[in-house]
């Protein structure tokens, strides 16, 4: 059973609910739609009600790949060894590692990156970083989960690439500059979500924590975004940046507002500056 059959399966008239707002309250139907494959999570409780050994054999079937595998199977046997989201990485890993010795791998991926499981796209975009691709390639085939419909997928994005970020700093900066004016908020949000100094959970940018002002070019196009979204990204990655340079992230606030007096801009610095007008 490939993607495309999964998308079409008879699960439409769930695609519409609003999420329970306890897990024991997720309906029986929607879990095991859920749990198959067939549906794209809508809130955190449908997320951690997940049974993931279920959702990867089914995945793994409808990509393709054998849900009986020994890989797969030792992987899945000792998920529960591992923190909640160490558990995607090692599932990610498991059907990577299938997928490389299949004939057709590129449908294998690409059927994986279609899927209509959000998670199961998460664990594609996971492959970006196993890949061994140079940082451009790698930027280049996480753009599609960047600019993903789901909430999720697009946050499992940006932390994918994150280490190959870290390790090649002046370049991704260079690089992703036009990801920064793309027509596609969620494209831009990814470049200031990327490179936030600190982050949240994930490896924090020591370089940019000491000196911020190397991504100014990125960041200074996004100063006055109409998306919210954007916003309080680059409203994050100031507050982040004024943890350790306050005076600089300080100045450039007055500045952003002195010479774009917008109420986007004046957003962002409001929110830009919540740590140090609390200390204040």
């Amino acid at each position: 059973m490939d993607a495309a059959a999964v998308a079409f399966a008879p699960v439409d008239h769930l695609k519409t609910r609003k999420g329970a707002f306890r897990i024991a309250l997720i309906p029986p139907e929607v879990l095991h739609a859920l749990n198959d494959g067939l549906l794209e999570t809508v809130n955190l409780n449908e997320f951690l009600a997940l049974e993931l050994p279920q959702l990867a054999r089914s995945v793994a079937g409808h990509i393709g790949l054998d849900p009986a595998s020994e890989r797969l199977a030792d992987t899945l046997a000792m998920l529960g060894a591992f923190k909640p989201m160490q558990r995607h990485g090692h599932i990610a890993r498991a059907l990577y590692d299938l997928a490389a010795l299949h004939a057709e791998r590129d449908a294998v991926a690409h059927r994986l990156a279609t899927h209509a499981s959000d998670v199961a796209r998460c664990w594609a975009a996971q492959w970006v970083a196993l890949s061994g691709l140079p940082l451009a390639a790698q930027l280049q085939a996480v753009r599609r989960f960047a600019a993903d419909s789901h909430f999720g997928v697009r946050e499992i994005a940006w932390m994918a690439v994150r280490e190959a970020v870290i390790g090649s700093l002046d370049e991704s900066l260079v690089l992703l500059q036009p990801w920064a004016a793309d027509a596609d908020p969620n494209i831009r949000r990814f470049a200031s979500e990327l490179t936030r100094p600190r982050g949240v959970w994930c490896a924090q940018i020591e370089a940019l924590k000491a000196e911020p002002w190397r991504a100014l070019p990125l960041i200074e196009p996004l100063r006055a975004d109409p998306s919210r979204y954007v916003q309080n990204s680059v409203a994050n990655w100031l507050n982040d940046a004024s943890k350790t340079q306050p005076e600089w992230v300080d100045r450039l606030c007055t500045r952003w507002t002195d010479e774009s007096d917008t109420t986007a801009t004046r957003y962002i610095a409001k929110r830009a500056l919540r740590t140090l007008s609390k200390q204040a």
